[in-house]
């Protein structure tokens, strides 16, 4: 019999402790339904003061934002709004977000307004005090419109550059940055800077920066540079910018062994090729595909083992030597006298929560094991992202079962799906092994989902409930709780503040 293919989740404290707690997560879901999001607000000021000692250690001053639309939640951001101004602020990418952000009680010092805006979210930006990362020339033609119409303040902004080219003359591999929606190009610099400063009166350019939607350092050290490069070019102009903005995507790790991610993703191109049973339901290849005996693709799927991530993966990045320069990239911020900003939000969300759901059903069809759960793939999105882990079982009140279902050593694969009346609705296409196969009754706890998996898709589609939200805090030897919505930091269920 082949072993089975577990990609067990990465656990640290406390959400390895809350995991233990199995009858209180029961209890939760008794109480409020299935499917639950439960999320640890502490874990994640304790996730922005990790990203700090990496600016302390490059000696380097500016500001760590967390980007709002990882997590929708009201005590994340009210954790962060109580935690030391230095500690972290708040990156808001919607008029909502911006709303939310003030209401939780950060103020427009530690906000940075990202994305795509209308009207109202700059006017509420501009209205507030709140720093704008501009995209475009016509959102800051826009934005300038507005403070004067209404007599306000100079607003501070940077400009989002994109499409980044080595110097001239600099050697090596001549690396390219891909293309974006969001940013000015930078061989377009110059003409953003002539509008910057024909609305000199009405913004202030404080900063440039970028937002890359990859893990890959070479690229990301070749657009730091760049931005380096534009700021040089800002201050011979006149202009005092003081800022680099590196965005986001530093990732987290979600499965603990190394090996277990190598092996799996071997023996999906294996099942792929027809040399092993399907891994997958109706074989599915996440990118990869069977042609003539060959395999060719590549996986759609998170590196769901990373040996840097987060915090680490700045320090990778700071430590990195300039495409051009060769000098690593925090000695070059610290050399220019430039401060670093960063919007980290899988990153600062990472074992901040995870996401239940009651298991309904489980039948065998056709030689597999279906396990249909109270929750569907918009309530816990990790497929949409391309993140395979295992679930934790937590057995129901009838205790543990039998030998003959399944154990350690054998684990028992299941196809999990979900409560839709879809074909498409499977919490995950990967067959996922558990250490026995799970009774009606029991709980599936997907860890590690409160960044981008928790609430980013979900949706009320057949009338099926949306996960209600707890925060749950950590009291000596107990735990406390209350609904998302009560949390706050200085309440008797959140705690005093930090």
């Amino acid at each position: 019999m082949a072993l089975p293919l577990y990609l067990r989740p990465r656990l640290e404290p406390p959400l390895s402790a809350l995991l233990d707690e199995a009858a209180l997560l029961h209890s939760l879901v008794d109480a409020l339904g299935s499917p639950l999001n439960v999320l640890l607000p502490e874990r994640i000021a304790e996730n922005a003061r990790r990203f700090r000692e990496v600016y302390r250690k490059h000696r380097l001053a500016g500001q760590v934002y967390f980007a709002h639309k990882a997590n929708g939640s009201d005590c994340l951001v009210r954790a962060l709004a109580a935690a030391d101004p230095s500690v972290a602020g708040v990156d808001v990418a919607s008029l909502g977000e911006l709303r939310h952000a003030l209401a939780s009680g950060l103020g427009p010092g530690r906000l940075l307004a990202t994305g795509p805006k209308d009207p109202e979210f700059l006017w509420l930006a501009a209205r507030t005090g709140t720093r704008v990362h501009l995209d475009s020339p016509g959102e800051l033609e826009q934005l300038a419109r507005l403070v004067r119409k209404y007599s306000l303040p100079r607003i501070d902004v940077l400009l989002r550059l994109s499409e980044f080219t080595p110097a001239a003359g600099s050697g090596g591999v001549r690396l390219l940055s891909r293309r974006s929606r969001f940013g000015t190009p930078l061989r377009e610099l110059e003409k953003a800077l002539d509008l910057v400063e024909r609305n000199e009166d009405a913004v202030e350019l404080t900063g440039v920066g970028y937002h890359l939607d990859t893990t890959g350092v070479e690229e990301k050290a070749l657009a730091l540079e760049s931005c380096v490069r534009a700021m040089d070019l800002c201050r011979a102009r006149g202009l005092n910018p003081r800022s680099v903005d590196i965005g986001g995507g530093f990732g987290i790790g979600y499965v603990e062994d190394a090996g277990e991610w190598e092996r799996w993703t071997t023996e999906l191109g294996q099942a792929v090729l027809g040399n092993r049973p399907a891994l997958t339901w109706r074989g599915h290849g996440y990118g990869l595909r069977n042609e003539g005996g060959t395999l060719r693709g590549a996986p759609a799927l998170y590196p769901a083992h990373r040996a840097s991530a987060g915090p680490a993966y700045l320090d990778e990045l700071l430590s990195h030597p300039g495409p051009s320069t060769g000098r690593p990239l925090g000695t070059l911020l610290l050399e220019h006298l430039h401060d670093l900003d960063c919007e980290p939000g899988r990153a600062l969300a990472d074992q901040c929560g995870l996401s239940l759901a009651r298991v309904l059903e489980v039948r065998h069809d056709s030689g597999d094991v279906l396990v249909r759960l109270a929750m569907n793939a918009g309530d816990v999105g990790l497929e949409e992202h391309g993140v395979l882990v295992d679930p934790v079982l937590l057995p129901g009140r009838s205790g543990r079962a039998p030998a003959e279902e399944g154990g350690p050593e054998g684990g028992a694969g299941v196809f999990l799906m979900g409560n839709l009346c879809l074909e498409a609705d499977l919490i995950t296409r990967r067959k996922v092994f558990l250490p026995r196969l799970p009774r009606p009754g029991d709980l599936l706890a997907f860890a590690n989902t409160a960044g981008y998996a928790m609430d980013f898709h979900a949706h009320r589609a057949q009338r099926q409930p949306v996960a209600r939200t707890v925060a749950v805090t950590r009291d000596g030897d107990s735990w406390k709780w209350c609904t998302d919505e009560r949390y706050w930091p200085i309440s008797p269920s959140g705690g005093p503040a930090s």
